[in-house]
């Protein structure tokens, strides 16, 4: 399996209003960035997801996170998106990603819920919440997985720590409140999409 974009970094704007996405999607697309997520649990979520699959889905991998239900899946698949992301292991919503030819990175933190996801069609996997768990949890399960499967970290990654993630073997992370918090400016946004770019590029060269 390989991840499909060129840079394994996923932007996580959770909280993201319709008026500012575009810009603040711009933005980490600018910095580098090829894959987003905006989570539903983001206020008027259909309308901005909808906005930035039109605006920027030639450019990047775009999708919805914090996915639930298979109906939600569906949903996200008749606007175009390409890509779901799940906190959880829910083997129907990752069966009704793949039925659409969507790219489906599930959350999972134990062994169990890993092969579970991989069983039903999963492509990538998402170690949530990472921080609770460290590094060192990772390169343990990494072990036991298939050597071809993505590992994503997600959860307390940052500029600073991105490297200690890769070196455990994920090949990158999903990014949230370290790269974009609610209501901040797109300055910020681009500040640290710049900076966790420079980080990823460091760290594999």
């Amino acid at each position: 399996m390989q991840w499909q974009t060129k840079l394994p970094l996923i932007a996580i704007l959770r909280g993201i209003k319709p008026d500012e996405a575009r810009e603040h999607v711009a933005a980490v697309l600018d910095a580098g960035f090829d894959a987003v997520e905006i989570p539903l649990n983001s206020p008027q979520w259909e309308t901005s997801i909808a906005d930035i699959v039109e605006t920027f889905g030639d450019r990047a991998l775009i999708g919805g996170g914090t996915v639930l239900k298979p109906e939600q899946v569906d949903q996200l698949a008749q606007m175009g998106c390409k890509l779901i992301v799940t906190p959880n292991t829910q083997p129907d919503v990752i069966r009704r990603a793949v039925s659409h030819g969507m790219t489906i990175c599930p959350g999972c933190a134990t062994a169990s819920e890993a092969f579970t996801a991989l069983e039903a069609g999963a492509q990538a996997l998402k170690i949530f919440p990472s921080s609770a768990f460290g590094p060192d949890y990772i390169k343990a399960l990494k072990a036991v997985l298939p050597p071809d499967v993505p590992v994503f970290a997600v959860g307390g990654v940052t500029p600073e720590n991105l490297t200690q993630w890769l070196q455990a073997g994920c090949v990158g992370a999903g990014l949230g409140s370290d790269l974009y918090r609610a209501g901040q400016p797109v300055s910020r946004t681009a500040e640290q999409a710049k900076a966790f770019v420079k980080a990823y590029q460091e760290a594999v060269q």
